[in-house]
């Protein structure tokens, strides 16, 4: 088990969505955060106080979590003589990112001298079967998005926060390092390997009660070029009996793709659909989930409205207003 709290090492992200796993964590579990730690030059910041590696033990820290998730997941020579110092002082060290802390060996030389523990949990720690596509009893739905980063693990956070708070039976599934540290389980789906991808998602979301919501963590986008496969076995093994549509408004681009545009609402429910009906040709599209995080109140309830009227389906923003609307949506079938 990974020791709370944590601080979180910001290192040096270059914008704030590189933060994404800090701010998670800072989000959905504050209690665990105790401070961030930045280096020099970093440009994120997720709104918790400014603290050394002394100042973190000193507040009780107990591990430092790698809250960056940078575009191919390393661990940068940088970061190393911050790492290696927290081991020395008798932090443990946690991260979800490809780069595997077991696999430097200085950290790992590091940790064993000071008896300290290192956490990947972007490792599989099970041998996951390869889809067999059968129907498993109770319900599941799935968000998918228009792009990556768009706010997919928050809507999916917000609503089994909403379903619970209504009396529904519901289980919010983890399916990257950041759900993973927040709720402590889950499912690394970008480190299984391609043909058990599906298998990982049928085995983390098992037959359940005929009234119970399996609420899936999405990742990446069926139309983004990098990471669709990871999208594609979520929608195949997920076996979803509702979508949800995520969708920031703001990108001038696909995240690290600047010659991609972000495509439509309407062309990933166009193609999400479809595939979705592969596994169960009782799916459908229950709302939309806009990440309304850069526009005032008055912009963002102007523009879920417009979504709203285009769309023909209840569109909120699940973080700023709450996920009732698609609770309901989801109640309704």
């Amino acid at each position: 088990m990974i020791q709370t709290p944590y601080l979180l090492f910001l290192g040096d992200a270059p914008d704030q969505l590189s933060a994404k796993v800090a701010q998670g964590i800072k989000d959905w579990r504050p209690d665990n955060a105790v401070g961030q730690f930045r280096m020099d030059g970093c440009a994120a910041d997720v709104g918790i106080k400014d603290m050394t590696l002394e100042e973190g033990l000193a507040a009780g820290a107990k591990t430092l979590v790698i809250g960056v998730a940078n575009r191919g997941g390393y661990i940068s020579q940088e970061w190393k003589s911050v790492l290696i110092q927290a081991l020395e002082m008798g932090y443990d060290l946690a991260s979800g990112l490809h780069n595997l802390l077991g696999e430097e060996g200085d950290l790992v030389a590091a940790s064993q001298v000071n008896g300290r523990t290192l956490h990947d949990v972007r490792v599989p720690n099970v041998e996951y079967p390869i889809a067999n596509g059968k129907k498993r009893t109770g319900k599941r739905v799935l968000a998918v998005g228009t792009d990556c980063s768009v706010g997919k693990m928050y809507t999916a956070l917000a609503l089994d926060e909403a379903m619970q708070k209504k009396g529904m039976k519901s289980t919010f599934r983890a399916t990257g390092q950041t759900g993973i540290l927040i709720t402590g389980s889950g499912v690394p789906l970008d480190a299984v390997i391609a043909d058990f991808m599906a298998g990982a998602v049928e085995y983390l979301t098992p037959d359940n009660d005929a009234d119970h919501w399996d609420i899936i963590e999405g990742q990446g986008s069926l139309m983004h070029v990098s990471y669709s496969g990871v999208t594609l076995a979520l929608v195949h093994g997920g076996q979803p009996d509702a979508l949800i549509l995520c969708h920031e408004p703001t990108r001038p681009h696909m995240r690290g793709l600047p010659d991609y545009k972000v495509p439509t609402m309407q062309q990933i429910m166009d193609l999400a659909l479809p595939l979705a009906k592969v596994g169960n040709p009782d799916c459908k599209v229950v709302g939309i989930s806009v990440n309304t995080q850069h526009f005032s109140e008055e912009e963002a309830v102007a523009y879920l409205a417009k979504v709203e009227a285009e769309m023909g389906l209840p569109a909120v923003d699940p973080f700023r207003h709450g996920a009732e609307r698609l609770a309901d949506a989801l109640a309704a079938l």
